[in-house]
C-alpha cells in the first residue's frame, strides 16, 4: 500500500433539495478544477427558512485530495 499525503478545501454547498444535494453540488464544482478527490467530511448543516419552511440548505464540507 503507498503512502499519500492529501491536502484539504473547506467548501460549502447549497441546494433548495437536500443536504445530499448540497454536498454533490460542492464536490461537482471543485471537481472541475481539482484532480485526485478522494474524500470529504461534512463539517457543518444549516439553512434557510422563508415563510415557515425549509428554502434551502448550505453544507460546509472539508475536501481532501492526493497531492501529485
Amino acid at each position: 500500500m503507498s503512502e499519500h499525503v492529501y491536502k484539504l478545501l473547506e467548501l460549502t454547498g447549497s441546494s433548495t433539495g437536500s443536504i445530499e444535494d448540497a454536498v454533490s453540488n460542492a464536490i461537482a464544482k471543485a471537481s472541475e478544477s481539482v484532480r485526485n478527490i478522494q474524500w470529504f467530511e461534512v463539517i457543518e448543516t444549516r439553512g434557510h427558512v422563508a415563510e415557515g419552511k425549509i428554502a434551502h440548505w448550505q453544507v460546509t464540507i472539508k475536501l481532501g485530495f492526493t497531492l501529485e
